[in-house]
């Protein structure tokens, strides 16, 4: 099946287009007149540019005007062969589109809403024919099984003409259409560019990611940028003003070469504040820490797989992360939380 952008608006068919598989470009002058389009011919040649086969209106009160459009057109510069000239369905309309057909002319029958008028336009030898599918149904009138009769037609006689599936309002209509078998589709950028979209596909898509992240990617990829730390000498008012600078709610504790002495915590602040009141703050943090475990650590270049376990296991919050046996910085699990590693 093919498909077809329904559009005039140059942004959008720039980015329809990327899709590198479009079949071309319907148009019609009421998008022109809602795009503010003054020059006309200019937008068509421009368009036809853009895609590979572009379809634009040749309007006139007669066979013989649609003919005479259709020509200026060309004069302007359009490849016959990458041009479909759309006309509305009528007795001059048929009569047209035989006429250009004569001269191999693509032609496309278009504001069909009945099986007679798809009819007369496929005995006119037209290259499309284009039911109306939600302005039909905007009207309470079963769109689709006139789709599905006009496809029928063209399998029970024969007929070298596609039918092209319009006026398309949703995604339900894409599907519809596909059920349907009909030859083409044009839809708005709109539509189009939410057919892929699935909330599963997008769950499933950002499993596939995170997995990958944990089983590929290494804790010092992840590091804050952040590393608050203070020498064992500092006081827990020291350790409180490296934290709030940083907004993580820990703080590395190091001795005077360099080496990781321990990790003050929120959770030690308060402890701390609740046995000794205000005058804690004064304290050197080798006070606080006396007695306290040794953190719990990570390597540098550990999978965050590894890291992700230990926040699970010990219930922590943050992890000194350590390379060439010095501390190097702090993992946060909010940060984890946020890139969706851990639920």
């Amino acid at each position: 099946m093919e498909l077809y952008l329904d559009s005039v608006d140059f942004k959008e068919i720039e980015e329809a287009s990327r899709l590198g598989f479009l079949a071309g470009l319907t148009t019609t002058p009421t998008f022109m007149h809602r795009q503010g389009i003054t020059d006309i011919d200019g937008a068509i040649l421009k368009l036809s540019k853009m895609v590979d086969v572009l379809q634009v209106e040749a309007l006139g009160d007669t066979a013989e005007e649609v003919l005479k459009e259709a020509e200026r057109l060309l004069a302007l510069g359009l490849d016959k062969n990458k041009t479909v000239f759309k006309i509305p369905v009528s007795n001059e309309g048929v009569r047209a589109c035989k006429m250009l057909r004569d001269k191999g002319l693509l032609v496309n029958v278009h504001l069909v809403y009945t099986l007679a008028q798809a009819y007369m336009a496929m005995a006119a030898g037209a290259t499309y024919v284009c039911p109306l599918v939600g302005r039909w149904q905007d009207q309470g009138h079963d769109a689709l099984a006139l789709v599905k009769q006009c496809v029928d037609a063209v399998k029970q006689y024969g007929y070298n003409t596609k039918i092209m599936f319009s006026s398309v309002r949703h995604a339900e209509h894409v599907r519809t259409a596909i059920i349907s078998g009909v030859h083409t589709i044009t839809a708005p950028w709109s539509v189009m560019k939410k057919l892929t979209e699935n909330h599963f596909t997008t769950v499933g898509t950002d499993q596939f990611i995170e997995h990958t992240k944990l089983l590929t990617m290494k804790v010092k990829q992840v590091i804050r940028a952040e590393n608050p730390r203070i020498a064992n000498t500092q006081t827990v008012f020291d350790a409180l003003s490296e934290m709030t600078a940083s907004g993580l709610g820990a703080v590395t504790v190091v001795n005077a070469g360099g080496d990781l002495e321990g990790i003050f915590t929120d959770g030690d602040l308060r402890r701390s504040l609740k046995e000794g009141g205000k005058n804690i703050m004064d304290a050197p943090i080798s006070q606080v820490l006396a007695g306290k475990s040794a953190p719990i650590t990570v390597n540098a270049d550990a999978l965050l797989i590894e890291a992700v376990k230990i926040f699970k296991e010990k219930g922590l919050d943050n992890i000194i992360v350590m390379e060439n046996n010095k501390p190097s910085g702090m993992i946060d699990i909010q940060d984890f939380v946020k890139m969706n590693l851990i639920g």
